[in-house]
């Protein structure tokens, strides 16, 4: 029945902040922006290279998200790279603070991780 993810949601807080984060940090192309005068929210609409998409939102005064401890729910967004490394200096060349890579103890492939100005965690995984 289900084939595969189409999008991930994300809230942020800074429209503009994550906004430049998303399109001109990692790259993703815009689809569509529309601003939503009923709710005062921008919904943003953004590509990935598969046709897989993220739509940013911002509401007014959306609660913060809790990361530290973890909470339960959705704990965190990977994207497949081909070079973990490569994508870890690339995202350190503009500022972004990465962990050190890991090896998956499972699979064997290298990941990292980093996180978006709300401190949402994202990952880097070796393809």
């Amino acid at each position: 029945m289900l084939l595969r993810i189409h999008h991930t949601a994300i809230i942020c807080a800074d429209y503009a902040r994550s906004r430049r984060f998303y399109t001109e940090v990692l790259g993703l192309r815009v689809i569509a922006e529309t601003y939503r005068e009923a709710r005062r929210s921008y919904k943003l609409d953004l590509a990935l290279p598969d046709g897989s998409q993220i739509e940013l939102f911002s509401f007014p005064d959306a609660p913060p998200r809790p990361s530290y401890p973890e909470a339960q729910g959705l704990r965190h967004l990977a994207f497949e790279v081909d070079d973990v490394e490569s994508g870890k200096r690339a995202l350190e060349a503009q500022g972004i603070a990465v962990e050190p890579v890991r090896v998956d103890e499972l699979t064997g492939k290298r990941f990292t991780f980093f996180a978006d100005p709300d401190g949402l965690p994202l990952e880097l995984y070796e393809r």
